[in-house]
């Protein structure tokens, strides 16, 4: 960790960011449209190159609306095989850095029949149904303690300040809860029933581990997902990563316009 943080400060000058965001699927324009430097993963140390499609893999600085932001374009995913450890390293990176405010997107499935491809939601809560925890290990005391209290991760205020940028842009929100699966197989149709079941409003392959970590380490948290797609069984049509980008690019504009004017507003 000090290795990673003192090449970060040498190559930002001691850029000391307040607000961090987690750019998901097809996102990742806002960082190329806000972008005083960008440093490519692979150039960091102890930092994991991202392989997938759609995201950049660069962690970028810029100062945005008078506020000083860190943003990482394109995240890790458990599923490319990294441990849990390694694809939450960059929020204790951003807590390091100063981080109290961490903005969590990824684009997802919709179990909710009511939601539909191009909506923005809003995440109040989240179910862990990837089958392993972030904090699994030693505890770091520097970073938070050993079993952090859960009930208020997604920060009731933050949500207030999206649903108010929201409706004063002419954005129609969603709001629900996010299911996190390890993937990297999209859900079964049975998957899918009883993810609604158990009370989940959309489903992903990310965010959650992210999120655990950000809350453990005493940030606020603010999520919102992109619904690509219907879920498995809610839809007759297959699904495919190409169908998730294609929407998310549809959706960016007022994507864009929310995060610039949460950002403002915070």
């Amino acid at each position: 960790m000090e290795e990673t943080i003192k090449y970060l400060k040498e190559k930002t000058n001691n850029f000391s960011p307040e607000i961090g965001i987690i750019l998901g699927s097809g996102l990742g324009e806002f960082a190329d449209e806000h972008c005083d430097i960008a440093i490519p993963y692979s150039e960091i140390p102890n930092f994991i190159k991202s392989t997938v499609k759609g995201h950049k893999g660069r962690l970028v600085f810029a100062e945005i609306s008078g506020k000083q932001i860190v943003m990482m374009q394109g995240r890790n995913h458990f599923y490319e095989g990294h441990t849990m450890q390694e694809i939450t390293y960059p929020v204790k990176v951003m807590k390091k850095l100063g981080v109290k405010t961490l903005i969590l997107t990824n684009a997802a499935g919709a179990v909710n029949e009511n939601f539909k491809p191009s909506d923005l939601m809003i995440i109040t809560d989240h179910i862990n149904n990837m089958g392993s925890n972030p904090l699994l290990g030693t505890n770091d005391d520097s970073l938070g303690e050993r079993f952090p209290d859960m009930s208020e991760i997604y920060k009731k205020k933050l949500v207030t300040v999206a649903e108010s940028c929201a409706e004063k842009l002419g954005i129609a929100l969603q709001k629900g809860v996010y299911l996190a699966n390890s993937g990297p197989s999209y859900e079964t149709p049975a998957e899918i029933r009883m993810a609604r079941i158990i009370g989940a409003d959309a489903v992903g392959m990310s965010t959650v581990p992210e999120a655990i970590v950000a809350n453990y380490c005493k940030m606020d948290v603010l999520g919102i997902s992109c619904i690509s797609n219907a879920a498995s069984g809610v839809s007759s049509t297959s699904l495919s990563h190409e169908e998730v980008i294609d929407v998310t690019n549809q959706s960016k504009s007022k994507f864009k316009k929310l995060i610039s004017a949460i950002i403002a507003t915070l």
